[in-house]
């Protein structure tokens, strides 16, 4: 897992929606696994994208669609080689939410609708979760639920995460950390690392 911090406006979300494809750099490249993002054709960057997974601080379920369904939502217009329903009743297990399936997200409190979030990007099978602020609307407790969650899932699922956050907690316990001040990204762990870019539009 790799923590992104720094101040507001420092650019993490910018970093984390750059990465995803989300955004477009106004100039420059992005490299993601050999993957030159920048360059690529409509249809090879939906590809692209379909690798990634997005947790966001709001958690941006659908108010009209039951946890499963919103998990399936992620993955309705593509072929997959799984039941797309089996698989996302047995991620809401996962995250601990058996038996919720069908309720509406104002049904469930803000831990649940994150947990159901979490489930929907993990559906796809992807390589990468991007996770802005996920734990930023949350108290304490169930913010630290949240993160052994998604610490869990990186073993379990075999999944690189790179989470934004303002909280030391998260950041304490992630394997890599890199700081972003006024677009200028630093690792600061491991040790020895040295600048290795600048984060913008």
């Amino acid at each position: 897992m790799i923590a992104v911090t720094g101040p507001s406006g420092s650019g993490k979300s910018t970093l984390l929606h750059l990465i995803g494809a989300i955004d477009r750099p106004d100039a420059g490249t992005i490299t993601v696994d050999d993957t030159e993002v920048t360059t690529l054709t409509r249809g090879a960057l939906a590809r692209y994208r379909r690798g990634i997974g997005f947790v966001f601080q709001r958690y941006n379920l659908l108010p009209a669609l039951t946890a499963l369904d919103n998990v399936t939502a992620a993955v309705l217009p593509y072929p997959t080689d799984f039941d797309k329903k089996t698989r996302a009743a047995a991620l809401l297990a996962q995250v601990g939410l058996a038996g919720r399936e069908n309720s509406l997200p104002s049904r469930l409190s803000g831990g649940q609708q994150q947990r159901v979030a979490i489930a929907r990007a993990l559906i796809g099978r992807p390589r990468l979760i991007l996770a802005d602020e996920p734990t930023g609307n949350l108290d304490s407790h169930t913010g630290a639920e949240i993160l052994a969650l998604l610490l869990g899932l990186r073993d379990t699922e075999g999944v690189t995460i790179m989470i934004a956050t303002h909280d030391p907690t998260i950041a304490a316990q992630a394997d890599h950390t890199i700081h972003i001040t006024d677009g200028q990204i630093t690792p600061s762990h491991p040790a020895g690392a040295t600048a290795i870019g600048t984060a913008r539009r």
